[in-house]
């Protein structure tokens, strides 16, 4: 290169490279307070929709009547808005939910409503045979293909109950495993998050006014595994990247923590991606074909619980956590001695840049240097103690006779004896 030539500037890292070598080029962590910020606006807009909006309830929860007919009669197929048109004509009340069940030959409407005496059921399946004359098995208009069941609110509660006791023991066996895995400030963010997760499928589910069944509970409770799981392959990652840190004055233990991070999120996104898609046809295949109202409600709540657990294991987990390290005085002043070490950098930088001297100083590490694998923390450890030795520990290339001379010793002696007599 040319004396007059100027190197050229680096060619900036993509977003997706950066994604993939987990360089530590998203700040997620030194950002936390507005992620605080969003996550504390989302939270009181689900809490505020649950407290005045309320649930859904389906009839499981709060009891009635479920009517079923065939969806072929007579005079062709029933469709839901017939169904639900009839039904406010023949009771004088609205239905709460009517939907298709199955497909084909086997497809069945059934209707959901407030606890019907019996006289109101027999009227009901009355004028649904009169108006739509669904058939039997045989192909044959009957009455008898109408069936109806009573439902009771008490199955609903002893559902709830089960699922509290569940998450009671859920919670208390994550908080004892992790407190001893990792430690205990790992477990409380892990479960600040999973309290994040189950507040925000609640309020989704109460402002969109989805219906809240058995399988929802049931759903709600499956995603809680996954949202710890992508918590505690992040917090493996940090304690991982934070091993002998009070050791070291090159990051903080925030740098570390949000570079072990970036280093486990494309593994996160990759995780919740190949999640949500099966989800997705569960959704998809099991609602839009087969018409099955209980996968709906199934997969509705894994979908939306599992995006709130990946945005909790990445955005919130991680801050939290770092929030409460750093309140300990040890990490205070490992950080302050980052700080101080930064600033001395800084100084002989300057300095050097003054006197025009050349650099002939042990290049450091940049604190937002790549580390794309596990031993960049360990070759930083060795290369502070590199440094921190140079002056006393000989150069590798230095002559035996140089060794000599700087120790005072003349060149041509060695062990104290006259060079050029041989030993009798």
């Amino acid at each position: 290169m040319a004396a007059n030539e100027t190197p050229a500037p680096a060619k900036k890292e993509g977003v997706f490279r950066r994604l993939y070598t987990g360089t530590g080029a998203f700040d997620v962590v030194g950002k936390r307070k507005r992620w605080y910020i969003f996550f504390a606006a989302l939270i009181l807009v689900c809490l505020a929709s649950m407290v005045f909006r309320g649930f859904n309830l389906g009839i499981d929860f709060t009891g009635g009547t479920r009517v079923s007919l065939p969806a072929q009669g007579a005079n062709g197929d029933i469709s839901v808005t017939q169904v639900e048109d009839a039904f406010s004509e023949i009771l004088g009340k609205e239905p709460a939910a009517v939907q298709t069940v199955g497909t084909g030959d086997a497809s069945t409407i059934q209707i959901r409503s407030e606890a019907l005496n019996n006289d109101e059921v027999d009227q009901l399946k009355a004028g649904l045979f009169e108006r739509f004359q669904p058939e039997n098995a045989q192909g044959e208009p009957s009455q008898r293909s109408i069936s109806d069941s009573a439902v009771s609110a008490s199955w609903g509660g002893e559902i709830s109950q089960q699922a509290l006791i569940a998450l009671g023991v859920f919670l208390v066996l994550v908080t004892i495993f992790l407190a001893m895995y990792f430690e205990k400030w790992m477990a409380v963010a892990a479960l600040a998050a999973l309290v994040h997760d189950i507040v925000v499928t609640a309020g989704v589910y109460s402002i969109i006014g989805f219906e809240v069944t058995p399988a929802t509970v049931i759903g709600l409770l499956t995603i809680l595994g996954f949202s710890l799981y992508d918590t505690v392959v992040v917090f493996d990652k940090i304690k991982e990247n934070t091993r002998g840190l009070l050791g070291l004055t090159r990051r903080t233990y925030a740098e570390a923590a949000n570079l072990a991070l970036n280093q486990t999120l494309m593994r996160s996104i990759n995780t919740s991606l190949i999640a949500v898609l099966p989800v997705i046809g569960l959704l998809v295949v099991g609602v839009g074909l087969l018409g099955v109202g209980t996968l709906q409600d199934l997969a509705l709540v894994q979908l939306t619980g599992i995006i709130a657990g990946a945005l909790s294991s990445i955005c919130l987990a991680t801050p939290i956590l770092v929030d409460l390290k750093m309140r300990e005085p040890k990490f205070q002043q490992q950080a302050a001695r980052v700080k101080a070490r930064r600033d001395n950098l800084a100084r002989k930088a300057a300095e050097r840049e003054e006197s025009g001297a050349p650099d002939d100083a042990v290049e450091p590490l940049a604190d937002d240097a790549p580390a794309t694998d596990d031993e960049s923390l360990d070759a930083e450890l060795r290369q502070e103690r590199a440094m921190a030795a140079a002056s006393s520990v000989p150069a590798r290339n230095q002559k035996p006779g140089d060794r000599h001379q700087r120790s005072g010793k003349p060149a041509g002696k060695q062990s104290g004896r006259p060079s050029g007599k041989r030993r009798r």
